[in-house]
């Protein structure tokens, strides 16, 4: 999106951030339940929780996995489709900042790709953006109060491989979570974090994440082996 104002100029724009561990699950459970809804918010804090008591039931002292789990996991639910993409431009946030940060009269411009309707360059394969006016935000409306119908049968945009990814991604690290929280001790404790942060690794969108998808898999598998059996990582590493 290219934001043009006339004249150009910025005002600072304030954001909160969460300072503790508590802060940080509270504002995203908040998150969550706006992104999707209670029920949804609800599987990520139970998982958190449940993390958190093994870490101090199990490795007392030691920290870091809490807060892996809460970062990343959140990360991976809150992956930016056409719905969530759709609110954050129409609940007022986005027009509230525009307005801090510029003054004068300026103009909207959104540039998308959206992926049922998008052509995809010949040489390279990816799909080919277009701009769009102002006229978008009625039509972000609309398809932000759609979200109820995300990962249903009904979601048109989930039926796309990247969507369907995301959602892969989502259920293998809340499983891998659960064996971290069962199987969790002192000497797999700094595994178990390296492994609950490989998320961090993901980014970008399309073909930019594909590629971080790939190296993030193969840093998990080293991870995983290193957590379930911590002697034999020491021992190829020596």
């Amino acid at each position: 999106m290219e934001r043009l104002a006339t004249p150009p100029t910025p005002k600072p724009v304030h954001r909160e951030i969460a300072g503790t561990l508590e802060e940080m699950i509270e504002k995203r459970v908040a998150f969550l339940t706006a992104y999707q809804n209670k029920a949804y918010a609800d599987r990520y804090l139970t998982l958190v929780r449940k993390i958190e008591t093994a870490e101090r039931n199990k490795t007392p002292g030691l920290d870091g996995l809490s807060e892996a789990v809460a970062r990343y996991a959140f990360k991976l639910m809150s992956y930016k489709d056409e719905y969530e993409v759709a609110r954050l431009y129409s609940d007022g946030s986005f027009l509230r900042q525009l307005t801090e940060q510029f003054e004068g009269d300026y103009k909207i411009e959104f540039s998308l790709a959206p992926p049922l309707f998008s052509q995809r360059d010949p040489e390279t394969g990816h799909l080919k953006k277009k701009t769009f006016g102002a006229w978008m935000m009625p039509v972000f409306r609309l398809l932000a109060s759609m979200k109820g119908l995300r990962g249903t049968a009904w979601d048109i945009f989930g039926k796309t491989a990247e969507r369907k990814v995301e959602r892969q991604l989502i259920e293998d690290y809340l499983a891998l979570m659960e064996e971290v929280a069962e199987n969790l001790d002192q000497e797999n404790h700094a595994a178990a974090v390296d492994l609950a942060s490989i998320p961090e690794q993901i980014r970008g969108f399309g073909h930019v994440k594909d590629r971080h998808l790939m190296t993030a898999k193969a840093r998990e598998a080293q991870a995983l082996t290193a957590f379930r059996d911590p002697a034999a990582a020491r021992n190829a590493a020596e």
